[in-house]
This record gives structure tokens, C-alpha cells and sequence, in this order.
């Protein structure tokens, strides 16, 4: 018998998801719906075939609100033959991206789970909002079918106190939940529990060094299975600096540039997350468009690329040095996976870590996890794609059961 499951992440003005049988781990439909609000919505629809391929529809129709958007989503399920009745779903697994410190785990989703994380939109301001629209459009579509909120924080909520507090006066901690939180949680947790398989070792005994690298970028340095540190704080926007945020810097140059531009409060957070990061060096938050450029002798798509770089290596010395040990390091996301110059300048010259790279492996074609340092590397690099949807499903189920749901 089939468990099937159903993963949505929610965005301000998309809905992305997959619905997968969790007998198998195979992914039965998954799509994209974009530009909900606006004159047209597009859907990109795909369906697993009886060949095994994925079959895909595309439709660019007026879309008012996401309920009128799962109504669609729903509709092609139908059509398509991946869902016969909603009510036959074992579960509805929702991403959220910000669980304070109230979520440790994933929670089964009631009147009063749904409350909590409505009192954690001010962490989460661009996000938990259309999380929470999300989750309030699926209940009142499939009523009869258990959901559960997986938190991108919840794994990092393992911080030793030493790794989160912030140096600000303690009370703000106590009075407004400063701290460092943590993101990529879910996809952090899926490739560090990939590298413990593909190395044949119990996860609860390594130590890992997990890179994120994608329009949103984080690195997690992971002890015995457990998150001890990771680069985004409260906010997203802290750590590397990213496609279009600043990541780390000098809190004295906001204020400097708040009074020198007559900047509010709304005009700096543009700044810091829509305007900064590789757009704002060089024009561009594309890898893709980045390379050609410094193949161009750009010099400011060649310098932006260089900081990156630069900054991923001091992540990965750094969690060398708070692990003492390091079993292995994962590169995954869509930079981390794909970006072949990328790895191997970061990868570079760290043999006094233990690493020691592979140039040829990292630049052979690869559908799967493959490693890309050498057999006599004490640290071994793995590239792993990421699958933060079957990890929510995953936990989704997990819940399911423990709850005796399913």
C-alpha cells in the first residue's frame, strides 16, 4: 500500500511542491506555481509516467491567492492520476522557515501549533507569513488529512549557548529572542545523513562540515550528528554573503550609510537583502553569467568571485578548528553541486586540514553523491545533492507514526 505525501513550501507569491510515495521514496508529481497576484500565474506541472519518465505541463493562467492556486494543483493531481481523492493522502508536509525557539522538531499541526508560529513572524517577517498562508489553504482543502510544519531552524536549535548568544545586552536575549538561529536546516540535516551512509558510518559518530551554496548560502559544522555552529544568525542575511544579501559586515558601516543616505529602516533592508551580495559587487547573482564574464577579464565579476571563495575557505578552517576532527565535508545546492571552479578554489590548498582535493573526480559528470578528494584524503569532500523535500516527508511520516497517525 502506498504512503503518499504531500511537501508545499509556500512563498509570498508562489507555491512550490511534491508529492511523493514515501514506500519507495519515489517522487509521483511535483511543479512550481509563480507570480500568484499578478496578471499571469504560471504553473510548471510534472508527472511521473508508467515509463518512469516525468511528463511536463506548463499553464499561464490568472491566479488571485494561494487557495485558488492549490485548487489548481489539486486539479492536476486528479487529472493526471497522482491523486484520486485528497482525503487518501497520509500527510501534508509544510517547509517553515522559522521556528525559534519554540520548535525543536517538526510538529504535527493544530489550532495552537499554528498560533505559535504566528507569534514568530517578527523573526521571520518575508517568510513565516506565506508559510503560515500555506498551511491555514491546506487545512481548509484537505480537513481530514494530518500536516506537519518541518522549521529550516529546528535542527540548529542544538547550538551550545556559547555559539548562539549574541553580545548585546542579555535581556534583549530574554525580551526579544536575540540570538542566532540558523537556516538550511533541512537540507543541511539530508546531506549530512547522506555523507554517514555513503561513508558506512553511524551519523551520531562523525563530524561533518556541511556547505550550502545556492542563491542562499550557509555552512553548518556538525558534531556527532548534531548542528554545534552555522554561519546565518537571526536573520538569513547574516554569514556569507549570498546572491543579493551582504552577509557579515560591519555594523558600524549601516549606521554610517543610514545617516550619509538618509536611509529608513525599510530602504536599509532593501539594501542589505535585496541590493547586496554578488548583485551588488557586480551586477549579477548568476554563477553562470559570473564566469563568463571573468572569462571576459570582468574585473568586478572576478573580484566577487575571489570574496566568495575567500570566505567559504575561512567557514570551513573555522569549523575545523571548533570540531578538532573532521570526518568529512559536503558541498551541495545549486552552487555547491554544480560549480566546478568553485569547489576546487575552495578545496584548495587546505592540506594542512587533511584534505587533500581531486581536480580530475571534481570535474567528471555526476548524476548522484560522488567524492571529489582524493583516497588518501584523512577528510573526505563529497558533493551531494540536496533533497530538502523527501527530508520534510521523511519527517512528515516520522510524525505521522510516532503519533500513531499512520
Amino acid at each position: 500500500m502506498s504512503v503518499k505525501i504531500l511537501v508545499i513550501n509556500s512563498g509570498s507569491s508562489s507555491i512550490k511542491y511534491q508529492l511523493l510515495d514515501m514506500t519507495d521514496q519515489v517522487v509521483l508529481a511535483s511543479g512550481l506555481l509563480e507570480k500568484i497576484g499578478e496578471q499571469e500565474s504560471i504553473l510548471t506541472h510534472k508527472t511521473r509516467t508508467a515509463q518512469e519518465t516525468m511528463d511536463e505541463l506548463k499553464k499561464s493562467v490568472p491566479i488571485k491567492n494561494h487557495s485558488q492556486g492549490l485548487q489548481m494543483i489539486w486539479k492536476e493531481f486528479s487529472e493526471s492520476g497522482a491523486i484520486e481523492d485528497l482525503a487518501s493522502l497520509a500527510g501534508i508536509g509544510h517547509r517553515v522557515v522559522h521556528g525559534g525557539e519554540t520548535f525543536k522538531g517538526p510538529a504535527l499541526i493544530d489550532d495552537g501549533v499554528l498560533e505559535s508560529i504566528k507569534k514568530l513572524v517578527p523573526l521571520a517577517p518575508l517568510h513565516n507569513p506565506a508559510n503560515i498562508t500555506g498551511i491555514e489553504v491546506a487545512r481548509e482543502l484537505c480537513p481530514s488529512v494530518p500536516q506537519v510544519a518541518v522549521f529550516d531552524t529546528s535542527f540548529h536549535q542544538t547550538l551550545p549557548p556559547h555559539a548562539f548568544h549574541y553580545a548585546l545586552p542579555y535581556e534583549y536575549y530574554k525580551e526579544m529572542g536575540l540570538r542566532r538561529y540558523g537556516f538550511h536546516g533541512t537540507s543541511h540535516n539530508y546531506v549530512a545523513k547522506e555523507a554517514a551512509r555513503l561513508m558506512e558510518k553511524p551519523l551520531e559518530e562523525m563530524n561533518l562540515i556541511t556547505v550550502h551554496l545556492g542563491s542562499g548560502v550557509s555552512l553548518c559544522a556538525i558534531k556527532g550528528g548534531k548542528s554545534v555552529d552555522t554561519s546565518m544568525g537571526m536573520t538569513p542575511v547574516a554569514g556569507m554573503f549570498m546572491g543579493t544579501r551582504c552577509g557579515n559586515i560591519d555594523p558600524g558601516v549601516l549606521l554610517y550609510v543610514a545617516k550619509k543616505k538618509g536611509f529608513t529602516i525599510e530602504e536599509m533592508d532593501t539594501l542589505l537583502n535585496k541590493q547586496s551580495g554578488l548583485k551588488g559587487l557586480c551586477g549579477s547573482n548568476d554563477f553562470r553569467d559570473i564566469h563568463a564574464r571573468i572569462a571576459l577579464g570582468d574585473r568586478r565579476a572576478r573580484l566577487a568571485h575571489e570574496m566568495f571563495t575567500f570566505q567559504v575557505k575561512k567557514y570551513i578552517g573555522s569549523y575545523c578548528a571548533v570540531l578538532g576532527h573532521v570526518d568529512a565535508i559536503v558541498f551541495t545546492a545549486g552552487i555547491g553541486e554544480h560549480d566546478i571552479d568553485t569547489r576546487e578554489i575552495c578545496c584548495s590548498n587546505l592540506e594542512q586540514f587533511g584534505i587533500v582535493f581531486d581536480p580530475d573526480e571534481n570535474r567528471k559528470e555526476h548524476r548522484q553523491a560522488f567524492r571529489i578528494s582524493r583516497p588518501e584524503s584523512r577528510v573526505q569532500v563529497f558533493v551531494i545533492p540536496t533533497n530538502e523535500e523527501l527530508e520534510i516527508a521523511t519527517q512528515t511520516r516520522d510524525v505521522l507514526k510516532e503519533k500513531q497517525i499512520q
